[in-house]
C-alpha cells in the first residue's frame, strides 16, 4: 500500500525547503522531491545576499522590503554561522544617477523600516578611509555612504533548512524526480522516479516549487492548473582572481542598473546581470556579453586591480509578464493556488532568498482549508539552522 502524506512538495530549492520545514513544524506529513540536488538551481546561482532590497523602495515596495528586514534579522539570530552582517558601500560620483540626498532619504527609510535598529543605521565614509575601501575610483568620487546587510552561503543555506524539516519528520527524495499526479476525490496519486525506480504515494496537497521549472510541473498534474504569465529573467554573476574585504559595493553601471561587488571565499563575485531567457532552464549559462558587461563594471570602479575571471554561472529568476524593464519587475512571491476557494494544488512563483520562510508559511496559510488538523511541533521562527560544513 502507497504511504499517503498530508503535503508532497516539489523541488529542492529554498523555497522546497522552506515549505517542507514549516510544513513538518506545523505537525505536517511531508514528502519532499528533489530531481538532482538540493539547491541545484538558482538557489545555488545567487548573489548570495540576505537582504532587505533598497533599490524596491523606489517602486513603493514598502511590504516588501519591511518584511525582507524582518526575515533578515531572523537569520542573523537563528543561523549565525550561515548569516552574517556585513558592511555594504555605496559609492556616489559626479555621474551616478541618484544624488547623495536621494540616497540619504532612502536609507533613512530603509532603517525606519527595519525598525531603526543599530544593524539598520548608516553612515557618510569620511574621506580618510576611501584609501581603505580596496582601491575603490576616488575619481570625482563626491562621497560614499556605509550600511549593513547579510550575506551568506545559500546553498549551505539550503541544506541547513531541509535538515531541520528532517528532524522534524520530512521524508527527502533525492535524486527523485517528479512524474505526475492525479486527483481523485479528496487526494492525489502521485507518482515520482526515486533514482532509477518509478515510486508511488497518495498527497492531500501539493506544493509546487520548481522555480524555472514550476510551469512544467503544472502540466504533470490532473486536472492542471491554470497557467500565469510569466517570464524568466536571466541573472550571471562572474568570480574574479582578486580579493576584496572591506565589504559589498553597491555600485551604478552604465546603464543605471545595480551591481554587487562582494568578498566570496577569498576572491570577488559580481553580478547581477537581468536578461530575457527562453528555453531549457537547465541550459542557463553566463553569456560572453553578460561576462564582458559585469567585468567593465568592476573595471570602472576598481581600475588599479588586475581581476581575471575564473567562474561564472546564472540562475533564473521567475518574473511576473508586463511591460517595461525585468529590473523593475517585483521580486515578490506569487502564489497562484488551483482553487482560489480551497486550494490543494500551489504554485511558488519568484520570491527572494531573504524571504523564504514567510512565502513558506504563507503558501501553509493558502493550504489549512484542505489539510487535516494537526498538532504543531515547533515554529520556525525559533528553529536554529545549522552549518553542517
Amino acid at each position: 500500500m502507497s504511504a499517503h502524506y498530508d503535503i508532497v512538495v516539489i523541488g529542492g530549492g529554498i523555497h522546497g525547503a522552506g515549505v517542507a520545514q514549516a510544513a513538518a513544524a506545523a505537525g505536517y506529513s511531508v514528502l519532499a522531491l528533489e530531481k538532482t540536488a538540493l539547491a541545484a538551481g538558482t538557489s545555488s546561482r545567487s548573489s548570495k545576499l540576505v537582504h532587505g532590497g533598497l533599490r524596491y523602495l523606489e517602486s513603493g515596495r514598502f511590504h516588501l522590503v519591511r518584511e525582507s528586514l524582518r526575515e533578515r534579522a531572523l537569520l542573523l539570530r537563528l543561523a549565525p554561522e550561515l548569516v552574517r552582517l556585513v558592511p555594504f558601500y555605496i559609492p556616489v560620483y559626479r555621474t551616478t544617477g541618484r544624488r547623495p540626498w536621494q540616497i540619504a532619504i532612502g536609507l533613512t527609510l530603509y532603517a525606519i523600516l527595519g525598525g531603526l535598529m543599530r544593524e539598520n543605521r548608516f553612515a557618510r565614509v569620511p574621506n580618510s578611509e576611501w584609501p581603505t575601501l580596496d582601491g575603490l575610483n576616488a575619481r570625482d568620487l563626491q562621497c560614499v555612504f556605509r550600511y549593513y546587510d547579510a550575506q551568506t552561503d545559500d546553498a549551505a543555506l539550503v541544506r541547513a533548512v531541509m535538515r531541520s524539516a528532517q528532524s522534524l519528520g520530512t521524508e527527502l527524495r533525492c535524486p527523485a524526480e517528479f512524474l505526475r499526479a492525479r486527483r481523485d476525490g479528496e487526494r492525489y496519486f502521485v507518482d515520482y522516479l526515486d533514482e532509477r525506480t518509478e515510486a508511488s504515494c497518495t498527497a492531500t496537497t501539493l506544493v509546487n516549487a520548481g522555480g524555472a521549472w514550476a510551469n512544467t510541473i503544472l502540466e504533470r498534474i490532473t486536472p492542471q492548473p491554470a497557467h500565469p504569465g510569466v517570464e524568466l529573467a536571466q541573472g550571471a554573476h562572474i568570480v574574479l582572481d582578486v580579493e576584496t574585504h572591506a565589504g559589498v559595493y553597491y555600485v551604478e553601471t552604465r546603464d543605471g542598473r545595480a551591481v554587487f561587488v562582494m568578498p566570496w571565499h577569498g576572491k570577488t563575485l559580481v553580478g547581477t546581470t537581468e536578461t530575457p531567457f527562453s528555453g531549457d532552464p537547465a541550459q542557463a549559462r553566463a553569456q560572453p556579453q553578460e561576462i564582458a558587461y559585469l567585468e567593465q563594471t568592476f573595471r570602472q570602479y576598481f581600475p588599479d586591480k588586475q581581476a581575471r575571471v575564473i567562474e561564472s554561472f546564472a540562475g533564473l529568476r521567475v518574473l511576473p509578464s508586463g511591460k517595461g524593464s525585468l529590473f523593475h519587475r517585483s521580486r515578490g512571491a506569487v502564489f497562484l493556488p488551483d482553487d482560489p476557494n480551497k486550494p490543494r494544488v500551489v504554485t511558488i512563483y519568484g520570491g527572494k532568498l531573504t524571504g523564504y520562510r514567510a512565502t513558506a508559511e504563507h503558501t501553509l496559510q493558502l493550504l489549512r482549508t484542505a489539510l487535516p488538523k494537526r498538532a504543531p511541533r515547533a515554529d520556525t521562527a525559533t528553529l536554529p539552522l545549522r552549518d553542517a560544513g
